[in-house]
């Protein structure tokens, strides 16, 4: 991944923008981004912030010391309603280090199936996100953030 020319790409693109709002006004968070990574490395691309999380695009973050790292060697989305409330979380480090109670990340697919990035929400208080109608629509709309970003994630 060239991350360099995906942060220039995507962190100007309204589209993008629009989706990371919609996926707040969705689940009631007050914070998402998409990101993308490698084995060795992640970068914030674009954030939605309306609760002073503190992350910004171009932010990098240590990939062994994110939930989003979890993400790409699974392939499978994650849905946490409240931190506390789920023994495989509660004692995790990532929660605690970044003061998030609710958490949702999807990953994002490139056309031959590897992962670009995710797209993700945080909130410091619980939200009910994982039901099978919100789980649906944020699938939905990874599928429609992958088709703004799809020529930069080649």
């Amino acid at each position: 991944m060239d991350f360099e020319r995906s942060l220039a790409a995507v962190s100007v693109n309204s589209d993008v923008a629009d989706v990371l709002r919609e996926l707040c006004d969705l689940t009631g968070m007050g914070f998402a981004a998409v990101a993308g990574m490698t084995e060795d490395r992640w970068m914030a691309l674009q954030v939605y912030d309306r609760i002073e999380f503190g992350l910004n695009a171009g932010d990098e973050l240590d990939i062994a010391a994110t939930i989003c790292n979890e993400i790409r060697e699974t392939g499978r989305p994650i849905f946490i309603d409240s931190v506390r409330d789920a023994p495989q979380w509660r004692d995790h480090p990532v929660p605690a280090t970044y003061g998030f109670q609710s958490y949702v990340s999807v990953p994002l697919f490139r056309m031959d199936r590897s992962v670009y990035g995710t797209m993700f929400a945080v909130d410091p208080k619980p939200h009910v996100i994982d039901t099978p109608e919100i789980r649906k629509a944020i699938g939905l709309q990874a599928a429609r953030l992958m088709t703004c970003l799809y020529p930069d994630a080649i």
